[in-house]
């Protein structure tokens, strides 16, 4: 039978706080939240290719991701400071408020580019959800005993990557795309509730300072560098004073960033915890693993659609060999990691498996099987298994407990900044690949997005275009990993932190603050 919030919340009353079944039922709350993002992210890169049919505007397609990814990459240290000034518990609820808010406004957008603000406004709410929910598993369970619950966050990982391709192939072929937004709404409720009655956190006090200047600068470098790598070679030249001006206004806003947090009170982002070389190489390594999740699951269902013939909801069961062995491999890696202690190999391996792949996928054409384009994925989902959980945990085991929120959004940043700068340079690839394949400006979509609708002529110049533009992707996506391999390799493995001396609990939640 299954259990309803308000029977677990009584059943809970009577356990002591450091009770197996209550840790496992309170982060199963807080792991049905970040279903909410998982589900999204699959659904809608397999319903891009209809939505874009629908609403036009191909040469903006990109841009779906990107807002969301840029959103989620600019307010996820927001929120964690949000969570220190106002209570985690609130400020995650708040966050699925906000993401559940964007989801409705994304099903009725009307064109192109009001859903890409839509989007953006879903990014912000799933920033909010994964700073705090790292946040609260770091500090629950220690690096050596999070193994052991790892199955659960693989299930729902499963669930979410798994259900994701296949809600999506089945909604929009029956139900139309605008439904792979609403679909959101039960789970986000659900969610909702159950975090509202379960999470519940000792209340405590404490003081901190909202480093808005810190913010500030966060914003404008992020948005300058992913806008110049957007428009790059598609809207403007690559050197051109649009481009070059993004750029140096990037790097600027960089330098004055780091300037900033060393002198800053609270800093947005502390330096301190870059100090420690693993974080700096998980960093360099979630970066890539953030641009090849979410450059797959954008380029690949339209790869199959455009180029193989696949239809949405077979699109959608054509990525699941690359989903199923992201939560196989993540659980294995779990729980031998708890046994044994040891980690250092999993990202290597992890690596290894995305550059392979990756390299693979590179090779694609108008004529390669969808046999082999499963196989291929596969590789990746072996690869994105080793490395999405394992590196979170030794990024928090390589700091102090204190710093294990300031960790967890610094690693969710660099992996969302990862998928927003990487499907931005990927859609500047794309869309130069694509350009006037049959006629039109540079990354139109012909016909709105049919090129059954095309003369044959056309069509087979339309078909070879997107194979290149998707080879050209997924070369870049080869490098990237490449770069990632060589941070594996020269990963330390420092012993993992054991069972805490007190209940394995969140620590105390802030209510008294002092913003500045």
């Amino acid at each position: 039978m299954p259990v309803s919030p308000s029977a677990a919340a009584a059943a809970l009353a009577a356990e002591p706080a450091a009770s197996p079944r209550r840790l496992r039922l309170t982060m199963l709350g807080i792991m049905l939240a970040m279903l909410l993002a998982m589900l999204d992210n699959a659904i809608v890169g397999t319903a891009m290719p209809t939505i874009v049919g629908d609403l036009g505007g191909f040469a903006h397609i990109s841009w779906v991701v990107t807002a969301y990814a840029l959103a989620t990459a600019v307010s996820t240290p927001v929120w964690g400071k949000f969570g220190d000034l106002f209570g985690r518990k609130r400020v995650f609820l708040a966050a699925i408020v906000v993401f559940l808010l964007g989801s409705v406004l994304a099903g009725t957008a009307g064109s192109m580019t009001a859903l890409i603000g839509f989007r953006a406004v879903q990014g912000l709410g799933a920033g909010g959800i994964g700073a705090t929910a790292f946040a609260l598993v770091g500090a629950m369970v220690p690096p050596r005993e999070r193994g052991r619950y790892q199955g659960m966050t693989a299930a729902v990982m499963a669930v979410g990557t798994v259900g994701g391709p296949l809600l999506g192939g089945f909604v929009t072929g029956h139900l139309g795309w605008r439904w792979a937004f609403y679909l959101n709404l039960p789970l986000g409720l659900l969610a909702f509730v159950w975090c509202a009655l379960l999470l519940k956190l000792p209340a405590g006090r404490a003081k901190a300072r909202i480093d808005w200047p810190g913010i500030g600068l966060l914003t404008a470098t992020i948005g300058s560098i992913v806008l110049a790598a957007s428009w790059a070679g598609t809207t403007y030249a690559w050197g051109s004073w649009q481009i070059l001006s993004l750029g140096a206004a990037g790097l600027l806003g960089l330098v004055l960033f780091v300037a900033w947090q060393r002198r800053a009170v609270e800093p947005v982002l502390p330096l301190r915890i870059f100090a420690d070389g693993n974080v700096r190489l998980v960093c360099v390594m979630v970066f890539a693993a953030g641009a090849v999740m979410f450059g797959t699951t954008l380029y690949l269902p339209l790869f199959q659609q455009s180029v193989q013939g696949a239809s949405a909801t077979n699109s959608g069961l054509l990525l699941l060999p690359m989903m199923v062995p992201i939560a196989l491999v993540s659980n294995v890696a779990g729980k031998v990691m708890s046994r044994t202690g040891r980690y250092r190999i999993f990202p290597i391996l992890g690596a290894g498996f995305l550059t392979l792949s990756t390299g693979l996928l590179a090779t694609m054409g108008t004529g390669t099987p969808r046999a082999v384009t499963g196989l291929y994925l596969a590789l990746a989902g072996i690869g994105l298994g080793f490395l999405l959980q394992i590196t979170t945990t030794i990024a928090q085991n390589s700091v102090e407990p204190r710093d294990l929120g300031v960790v967890s959004a610094g690693t969710q940043l660099f992996r969302t900044v990862g998928g927003s700068l990487g499907v931005a340079l990927f859609g500047a690839l794309f869309g130069h690949a694509t350009a006037g394949a049959v006629g039109g400006p540079p990354g139109a979509h012909p016909g709105g997005g049919a090129p059954g609708r095309l003369s044959t002529v056309a069509g087979d110049a339309y078909l070879h275009a997107v194979a290149t533009g998707v080879q050209r992707v997924f070369a870049l996506a080869a490098a990237l990993c490449a770069v990632a391999l060589v941070a594996a390799l020269l990963i330390k493995e420092v012993p993992l932190r054991g069972k805490p001396a007190g209940p394995p609990v969140a620590g105390p939640e802030p209510v008294a603050v002092k913003a500045s």
